[in-house]
């Protein structure tokens, strides 16, 4: 009898191993309460994630006409895409003409108006004219000569120019149509080209410059590189919204200027909504 109570006390141990095995986990390892906790990054070892927008170097210019009442282009000297030089005539408005023939004749009266200022010199040398007869001329000079400086400011007012180098993004106003308050074109510095990141103002902090940042789109080919430039000095309400419509759309935010290092991949895409990722 003494073999059949070993037997039994020995099926009992294996029972107990193999019910302790079960309860460590089928391959026998360590339950998942003994195992280490996996804990997240610190926020400041994480990327900070944003969406924004693609922009030329300072922005978008509206070049306007000259200011005071609207006026109307008869001549336009580019399009959508044309590349232009700082100084390079945009535009000619239709006041150019009148404007024309009035520098002409002013140029014509103060040839005039200094013959005979010449000529009454001679003749106050000699005394034949008074003094006050003399200066009387040499003020009708002064004159004209003002009123010719004026004529041909409001001349070049006519002629509409780009304050940059760069491209036109978008015309607003054709050859015929008066200049509206959207302007005649857009410019933009598109040869160094911007991911505009609307940060949450709660991740800020972990934001400087100096880090480097990665943009994209759906329309990219692929991500584009950047090194964050600049962050602007004030908290606004957010202005680009994604599709999510559980997302903050009151965020306050706070906007990072990221120069992109592949400007030319991004030069047709101005207002582009992407994504940017920043740090860490």
């Amino acid at each position: 009898m003494i073999p059949n109570r070993i037997g039994a006390r020995s099926l009992g141990a294996l029972l107990a191993a193999a019910l302790f095995g079960y309860s460590s986990g089928c391959d026998g390892g360590v339950s998942s309460a003994d195992a280490p906790a996996v804990s997240a990054p610190p926020a400041s070892e994480r990327a900070v994630s944003a969406l924004g927008r693609l922009e030329p170097e300072d922005g978008i210019y509206y070049l306007a006409g000259p200011s005071g009442s609207g006026s109307v282009i008869s001549e336009l000297h580019v399009d959508e895409g044309t590349a232009v030089k700082r100084g390079q005539v945009i535009a000619v408005l239709d006041t150019a003409p009148s404007l024309e023939a009035e520098v002409a004749r002013l140029r014509a009266e103060l040839d005039n108006a200094k013959s005979e200022l010449v000529r009454h010199h001679e003749l106050s040398t000699s005394k034949v004219i008074s003094d006050s007869l003399r200066e009387e001329r040499e003020t009708r000079v002064r004159v004209v000569e003002a009123q010719l400086a004026h004529a041909r400011a409001e001349l070049e007012r006519t002629r509409v120019r780009s304050p940059i180098d760069g491209r036109v993004l978008y015309v607003h106003a054709r050859e015929g149509e008066r200049v509206g308050e959207a302007g005649l074109v857009e410019l933009g510095k598109t040869d160094h080209m911007f991911a505009i990141a609307e940060v949450y103002e709660d991740d800020i902090g972990r934001v400087r410059v100096g880090q480097r940042a990665h943009v994209r789109s759906p329309v990219l080919g692929s991500p584009l590189d950047g090194t964050v430039e600049w962050v602007h000095l004030r908290v606004a309400k957010q202005d680009a919204l994604g599709t999510d419509p559980a997302a903050r759309k009151d965020a306050r935010v706070v906007e990072v200027e990221v120069r992109l290092d592949q400007s030319e991949a991004a030069a047709g895409l101005t207002n582009l909504q992407v994504e940017v990722e920043i740090g860490p």
